[in-house]
């Protein structure tokens, strides 16, 4: 079935263990291997760059794409705008996955973060405390911290929820929010956590996250614009 062509096409990338920027078979080979036409080689190929998997440069062959996590972010942000503009609370349970993922990495970040990355830390919670002394603390702060965060544990996986939740935000927020962050709350929680991250407390850690998410939280709820 030519359905089963895309998937055939992923086998064989899987099966010769070809990285991103390899060559595939040509045109003319793929139709051999498949067994079918040049048409159903062609719909499979672009079916497979449209998810990133394959990258098809005109005049020269077909390659093994870069496998990013974009089309993932980009589908799980969309699903969460779709949602709210039916009136579900899909950012609140973006939220929560976030929550999940970011306070479950607790025990592996407690007193295992790199001292580079204790001290880049350092600067952000700085940082934020210079911008709460004149307004609120910038979104794109918030996201550097977070990120350096996560450095450490050296897996690319764990940015897809937390990108598709700003990217979600983003979208979905037309304007300031009604219920506004505190900006000297906001740059305590995360001197908690840095805090708690130094000593190695993985319960204080934990809590410490999950402190600051609850803030997040709590706004989100009094916000109109995420209300059902």
């Amino acid at each position: 079935m030519a359905s089963d062509h895309p998937e055939r096409i992923k086998r064989l990338i899987v099966d010769r263990r070809l990285p991103p920027g390899a060559p595939l078979p040509t045109e003319r080979e793929l139709t051999e291997l498949l067994g079918t036409g040049r048409t159903g080689v062609r719909e499979a190929l672009k079916a497979l760059q449209a998810m990133g998997i394959v990258e098809i440069r005109h005049g020269f062959g077909t390659y093994v794409g870069p496998m990013t996590l974009e089309p993932v972010v980009e589908a799980l942000a969309f699903r969460t705008v779709a949602g709210h503009g039916r009136g579900e609370d899909s950012l609140l349970q973006l939220l929560e996955l976030r929550e999940a993922v970011e306070a479950g990495l607790a025990r592996r970040l407690a007193g295992r973060v790199p001292a580079a990355d204790l001290a880049e830390l350092d600067a952000i919670v700085a940082r934020m405390a210079d911008e709460a002394l004149a307004g609120p603390v910038r979104a794109e702060t918030d996201r550097a911290f977070h990120a350096a965060l996560r450095r450490g544990l050296d897996n690319p996986l764990l940015d897809t929820v937390p990108e598709a939740y700003w990217t979600a935000l983003h979208r979905v927020r037309s304007g300031p929010p009604s219920a506004p962050a505190d900006p000297g709350t906001v740059c305590a929680r995360h001197r908690a956590i840095v805090a708690a991250v130094r000593t190695g407390d993985a319960e204080r850690t934990e809590e410490a996250i999950r402190d600051h998410f609850c803030d997040i939280r709590t706004r989100l709820r009094l916000d109109y614009r995420f209300a059902r």
